[in-house]
């Protein structure tokens, strides 16, 4: 079986599981949310040469914490939390080269990173114990719309490059055509739901494009210097579920706080 095969399989696979865990009920959605946490939590771990046990750990604790109590976590701050693990992990990407880190503060970058971003996740299709599957399915087709579209015009007419010392083959151009298509995107979802106005679907379609591809990047950044080519081979032909995850743990908690504030 070639490499494309293997890699179409997974990839529709991942998208059905995805798709149908979120839409079919908010318990198959938690259980499916919940494996992914404790799965970037290992693969998180060995990139930045954590504990694993120990990662795999506080990831169980904080999933069936969630799973058993909605109501445990004060869930604004842990999004705070996380917004502002995730733009110190932007100020590093840009600032600086290496991120030669204590044990201590590699702890609290998967605290924020991994564990306030999934948990996040967790929250975003509830809104006063109402279940919106739609709105987790939507931010995917806005992160897919704003990846296939770098991709597409990056590759035709990219010419200058995004972060060359991070992704070599991501372009300015490539980047704002993805986020233009994003907004696009965005656009055509509010017609087909209203639990969001127009405003809200460009903002979100905004930030995706943006802080989507910072989570590319800063994913991209761990691999390097753990020398990887992916996060884990739990998919062939696409990796580990950090490298199909990237983006939403690095959008929602943005996103997140704009649903509550807007």
């Amino acid at each position: 079986m070639s490499e494309t095969v293997k890699r179409a399989i997974s990839g529709v696979i991942y998208i059905v599981l995805l798709v149908g865990a979120t839409v079919y009920s908010p318990l198959s959605f938690e259980i499916l949310f919940g494996i992914f946490m404790l799965i970037a939590s290992y693969e998180f771990a060995k990139l930045i040469k954590l504990p694993a046990f120990l990662c795999i750990l506080l990831s169980l604790v904080a999933s069936s914490a969630v799973f058993w109590n909605r109501d445990i976590f004060p869930i604004k701050i842990i999004a705070v939390f996380a917004v502002i693990i995730l733009l110190a992990l932007t100020a590093e990407l840009f600032f600086t080269k290496e991120g030669n880190h204590s044990f201590l503060i590699k702890l609290g970058i998967f605290a924020g990173y991994i564990l306030a971003s999934f948990i996040t996740i967790l929250y975003l299709p509830f809104s006063e114990s109402n279940y919106e599957p739609n709105i987790v399915i939507s931010i995917f087709i806005l992160i897919w719309t704003n990846d296939t579209f770098a991709y597409i015009i990056g590759k035709k007419w990219g010419k200058n490059k995004l972060f060359e010392r991070i992704s070599p083959k991501k372009t300015i151009e490539g980047f704002a055509g993805g986020i233009l298509f994003c907004i696009l995107a965005s656009i055509i979802l509010s017609l087909f739901f209203n639990f969001f106005s127009l405003g809200i679907w460009i903002s979100s379609a905004i930030f995706v494009g943006i802080f989507g591809t910072i989570g590319d990047l800063i994913e991209s950044k761990f691999k390097r210097e753990a020398n990887v080519k992916d996060s884990g081979n739990i998919m062939p032909g696409h990796g580990g579920i950090l490298d199909r995850l990237d983006s939403i743990i690095f959008v929602a908690p943005f996103l997140y706080i704009i649903f509550q504030i807007l």
